[in-house]
């Protein structure tokens, strides 16, 4: 890709980002304000609307990384190991997210902040595979080298994903059941289930302006290398 055209992708993908972030701002008002709050849980119920969007994102982000991975793999394609990479960022940033609010939604209902159940120690687990990868993309500095050890370490972690979907149907967990997809249908009143969806659409688009913008970021930041490296080879 070009510079003049990495550019624009990254003022769209700015552009989008603004767009997704005022979406963001709606649906916070719509949970707050116009959501009725759980009979049982009371208010601390709300942060449903971002904690699960989050988990969401995270392992959504995951599964791409995974599929990134074998392609590489498969391709040696740099795009692909760039893609992998953005995904990567943006999920250990959601999958931060859904560790932080879990625990405070945890201690109102349960009065635990944390529980070593299968659900949250997985959900742990898997963010230290992929801040590793994260650390290990920039440890090690030889191009080549540095996307075969990702993409290893990114199919592992993704591995992980269904794991941490199933895990509160095969073991005995304080975390809740599935309200969504569940085969007899969705379980929320109708008002929250709304409310419910519109987040998980609004964070989605969110992860895609972020994946968007950091992968822009880094072709921008490849192609003015490209072109000093010509400048330079021109100059001697």
């Amino acid at each position: 890709m070009s510079l003049a055209a990495a550019e624009r992708a990254l003022r769209r993908s700015a552009a989008l980002m603004l767009v997704a972030l005022a979406l963001l701002a709606g649906v916070f008002v719509r949970a707050l304000a116009f959501t009725p709050p759980d009979a049982i849980q009371g208010p601390a119920q709300k942060i449903f609307y971002v904690h699960a969007p989050s988990a969401w994102v995270a392992l959504l982000s995951f599964v791409i990384v995974g599929v990134c991975s074998v392609l590489y793999l498969a391709l040696r394609e740099q795009r692909i190991d760039r893609l992998a990479a953005s995904c990567a960022e943006v999920g250990v940033v959601f999958i931060t997210g859904a560790l932080v609010t879990g625990p405070i939604w945890g201690k109102t209902i349960w009065g635990a902040w944390w529980t070593w159940d299968a659900r949250l120690t997985s959900t742990l687990f898997i963010w230290f595979i992929f801040f590793g990868y994260l650390v290990m993309r920039s440890a090690v500095h030889e191009p080549g080298q540095r996307a075969r050890f990702s993409a290893v370490l990114g199919i592992l972690g993704a591995l992980l994903v269904p794991f941490i979907h199933v895990s509160v149907v095969w073991f005995r967990t304080l975390h809740p059941q599935p309200v969504v997809l569940k085969p007899e249908g969705p379980t929320l009143p109708g008002s929250m289930l709304a409310t419910l969806l519109a987040s998980f659409f609004v964070f989605t688009l969110l992860f895609v302006a972020l994946v968007w913008q950091r992968y822009a970021q880094a072709e921008v930041a490849d192609a003015r290398a490209a072109r000093q490296a010509e400048a330079d080879d021109r100059a001697r």
